[in-house]
């Protein structure tokens, strides 16, 4: 990491807990909390006492390089795998059935039957999920192209990826979690996909966002938390990053995190 200026310090002591700045509204809980939340693999520790709060109806990036913790962090909002220590909770939950029914996840390999149709596909995701919303699939399938009746196999990468984005857009969750959700696609849709992310979450839901392609994706974002060795190392709003630091969020990412 590079340290060599002075005015940014993105290391804060371990005994304090970073606190985004935009404010909760009032009485209302977080959606998701973690503290002092920890996850190792063998010797290796993939997070290390992360703590943060986020609030509904924000937008909020979890940024940092390959092998910084963000998709460990996502898998353990969804109860996929178990904390070594600390405590990560949804709602006031702990991950589990109860939670997991508030929560959209969008993983970074693709989980789907490649040999079932679209349309099939929808039809699964209708059936199994209650709050599905099987016209909103449908609007963004045709407009991005898509055919329903193809299958899955037969779909380029890009637009495999697409299906899945959308199969997880059409949920009226409340805490959507999307990893690296533009990576895979071409620069023509991501445009499309930004605005299917902001147009399709409910004004009281919450997305966190994986990704390491800042540039297209920071005008979406209300807050952001940067990971580095699996450490909350910078957690606040866009805007108020932007005003301490004289630079768009994808420059200090850059700067910070440069090889």
């Amino acid at each position: 990491m590079n340290t060599q200026n002075d005015n940014i310090n993105l290391n804060p002591p371990a005994a304090e807990t970073p606190v985004l700045t935009a404010p909760p509204a009032a009485g209302a809980a977080p959606l998701l909390s973690c503290v002092g939340l920890s996850k190792r693999f063998g010797h290796t520790a993939a997070l290390d006492g992360a703590t943060f709060e986020l609030q509904r109806g924000r937008i909020t990036g979890l940024l940092g390089p390959n092998g910084s913790g963000k998709t460990t962090l996502l898998k353990l909002a969804c109860g996929l795998i178990a904390p070594s220590a600390g405590a990560i909770l949804i709602n006031g939950l702990a991950p589990g059935a109860a939670s997991k029914r508030a929560v959209s996840y969008l993983p970074e390999r693709s989980y789907l039957n490649d040999w079932m149709r679209v349309e099939q596909l929808v039809k699964f995701f209708a059936d199994f999920y209650a709050d599905f919303d099987s016209a909103r699939a449908g609007e963004m399938l045709h407009n991005l192209g898509i055919e329903p009746k193809a299958r899955l196999k037969t779909l380029s990468k890009g637009n495999q990826e697409k299906v899945q984005l959308i199969l997880v857009m059409s949920r009226n969750a409340q805490l959507y979690l999307l990893d690296e959700p533009i990576g895979g696609v071409d620069p023509a849709a991501r445009e499309y996909i930004i605005r299917t992310i902001i147009g399709n979450y409910q004004p009281e839901s919450t997305v966190l966002l994986s990704t390491h392609i800042i540039t297209d994706i920071e005008q979406a974002l209300d807050d952001v938390i940067f990971l580095d060795h699996g450490r909350v190392t910078l957690q606040g709003s866009v805007d108020d990053i932007r005003a301490q630091h004289g630079r768009s969020v994808d420059s200090l990412f850059r700067e910070v995190f440069r090889c």
